[in-house]
């Protein structure tokens, strides 16, 4: 299947969100904001503006959104993803909700270290990833393990799930309602009797991002330098690898389209969506944040 671009000029684009509209909602990790993409028409525009780093998103039940707030990143501490790197924007981590006219409050905004992605479950919890800085990032490459997996109750409770990760990425839950994170290299099952169990422990030289799930239950992980999309079984085997021609970082994907039917991801550099059309599964629908 073949990669097509669907827009460009959104830059560092995470959190792709599908919207009963038939748009797709991005975030931008390096402009603090939030784009509607009009797949049709080859079409962007900003929405909102979250200040720091918007990362992960999902659809909120009023139409608007729900943001991973990690605080704001410094890209001129990693030097060549961009010629002119954008100003260091600081805000506070958290939770954020983005209402439907585009106006921006916190959720949560104590305690958090970096919160990076997001899953909502069927019964309206947030579960989100909290890792910290990335490496290189504010923390050395052999960092402590601080990384932790919270959830936000619908009453308002915020728990710790798990603790102890060295870097806990995207995050989803499976049609059997377990969790299923990214750490390090793999993908990590995290049980309800608190046990952790690898599906797959090294998905390949890219690593893994964001990742979604088809009504099947296999992965789609964003391949990061891979520059990519990898598709996994349930029982941990690589079947197939969607790639994006030429240079760049993928960070995260989604499903939507018609049927849902259509693999979106977020090609961060260069700073496009791409999309590969009639998927052969289609993906596993999500449930909507229940906004209060």
């Amino acid at each position: 299947m073949k990669a097509e671009v669907v827009v460009d000029g959104i830059p560092f684009g995470e959190g792709p969100v599908w919207c009963p509209d038939d748009t797709l909602v991005v975030t931008s990790v390096s402009h603090g904001v939030l784009y509607r993409v009009w797949p049709d028409a080859a079409r962007a525009e900003r929405i909102a503006a979250t200040e720091g780093g918007a990362n992960g998103a999902a659809l909120a039940s009023d139409g608007g959104f729900l943001v991973t707030q990690n605080g704001g990143t410094d890209f001129s501490a990693l030097p060549g993803l961009f010629p002119d790197p954008p100003p260091f924007r600081a805000a506070t981590p958290g939770l954020q909700r983005v209402r439907p006219d585009g106006a921006v409050e916190y959720v949560l905004d104590t305690g958090l270290l970096a919160p990076n992605d997001l899953a909502v479950g069927r019964d309206g919890t947030v579960w989100f990833t909290d890792p910290g800085p990335p490496p290189g990032m504010g923390a050395a490459t052999d960092q402590p393990r601080v990384g932790r997996v919270m959830a936000l109750r619908p009453d308002g409770r915020l728990d710790v799930v798990a603790d102890g990760f060295w870097y806990c990425n995207g995050i989803a839950v499976e049609p059997t309602g377990a969790l299923v994170v990214v750490e390090r290299t793999g993908l990590l099952r995290l049980l309800p009797d608190g046990a952790r169990e690898w599906v797959i422990e090294m998905l390949g030289p890219g690593a893994g991002d964001g990742f979604c799930l088809d009504s099947d239950g296999r992965y789609y992980v964003a391949s990061t330098l891979e520059h990519g999309v990898r598709v996994v079984e349930p029982d941990g085997t690589v079947v197939d690898f969607l790639e994006i021609p030429g240079d760049g970082l993928t960070t995260n994907c989604c499903f939507g389209g018609d049927g849902l039917r259509t693999l979106f991801a977020t090609d961060a550099l260069p700073g496009r969506v791409v999309a590969w059309e009639g998927m052969p599964t289609p993906g596993l629908p999500l449930p909507a944040w229940p906004a209060p």
